[in-house]
């Protein structure tokens, strides 16, 4: 391993607690910013309103929410170097989440 990158993993393994618990205590105001952001996106997105009227402050809230727990998870789960713990992972994420692309954000209730 290279002196750089054994440097930034240190510093990082030193940081990476208080790096959650400034995320945990400044999560409201990223929350508002991110749904005034979202907000402003719905508002520019003229195909959003003539197709179909999405929530787009609700779905942007559910999926911040969500990146901020893993991001959270992340910084305080011990990191586990061995190689079988990657291998159960890869296989647990293609086994459970479906690639973007074919995941509809929205169904018409006639199908």
């Amino acid at each position: 391993m290279s002196l750089r990158k054994t440097v930034r993993e240190s510093a990082f393994n030193l940081a990476r607690r208080d790096l959650a618990i400034f995320l945990e205590e400044h999560e409201d105001n990223l929350i508002a910013i991110f749904r005034e952001e979202m907000q402003r996106l719905d508002d520019d997105l003229p195909e959003e309103a003539v197709f179909i009227d999405l929530n787009l402050v609700g779905i942007g809230d559910m999926i911040l929410k969500a990146a901020l727990r893993a991001i959270r998870r992340f910084l305080l789960e011990a990191p586990d170097k061995s190689p079988d713990a990657v291998t159960r992972s890869a296989t647990r994420a293609k086994v459970e989440v479906q690639p973007v692309e074919n995941v509809p954000f929205w169904r018409r209730k006639s199908q």
